[in-house]
């Protein structure tokens, strides 16, 4: 099971995001995006994970994505500063798993609301299907982050399971909903290429 839960609050504000710039992330934004992660890590069910990992473990994460052939982005504010990320990894790490991915979004607590996380959900669906991938799995804590479960509905996610009191953190039980979108031609029955990650000879990662 994965440890990286999405992190979206949806809802109105007068800074719509507009001046924030969606682009691919490197190796210079990775001090913010753990800044970013570590504030979720100790303040919300967001992530499953208890203790927030260093800049070395969040590079090597980032470059684990990156040999997937997975997107890996980043939410800039109009200053340049970081202020959400979003990235897809695949969903399985046995091979016919190997067209569904899963996405994580998480965005720093000034950036909520404003429309940036369904800025970054839509260039994450727009990437996996580029890429060639099937099924876009997204994997939530459903009563922690009620604004991530409507924001995907809003992206054409459908509900495809409850798992219910499978987490313990802050102090309560927590369930997971998994949500699933379709990319691209899902729904063709002919074999498909190679997925993008074993194209270049890298072994899907997902540890479930």
């Amino acid at each position: 099971m994965t440890t990286d839960r999405n992190n979206v609050e949806t809802g109105s504000a007068t800074d719509s995001g507009d001046r924030v710039l969606v682009r691919s992330a490197t190796h210079d934004d990775i001090a913010e995006i753990t800044a970013i992660y570590a504030h979720s890590v100790a303040t919300s069910a967001a992530s499953f994970e208890l203790v927030a990992p260093t800049v070395d473990e969040m590079t090597a994460r980032f470059n684990k994505v990156l040999a997937a052939r997975c997107a890996y982005l980043v939410a800039a504010s109009h200053v340049g500063s970081i202020v959400g990320f979003a990235y897809t990894r695949p969903f399985h790490e046995r091979p016919a798993f190997g067209w569904t991915v899963e996405d994580s979004i998480y965005l720093a607590p000034d950036a909520q609301g404003r429309g940036i996380g369904r800025r970054l959900l839509a260039r994450l669906v727009a990437e996996a299907e580029t890429a060639g991938f099937r099924q876009m799995i997204a994997v939530i804590a459903a009563g922690a982050s009620p604004g991530s479960v409507a924001l995907h509905r809003a992206m054409g996610f459908a509900d495809a399971g409850l798992l219910t009191r499978v987490g313990f953190k802050l102090g309560r039980w927590h369930d997971i909903a998994y949500m699933q979108r379709p990319l691209g031609d899902a729904a063709a029955d002919d074999a498909p290429i190679p997925p993008p990650g074993l194209q270049s000879g890298v072994k899907p990662g997902g540890g479930r």
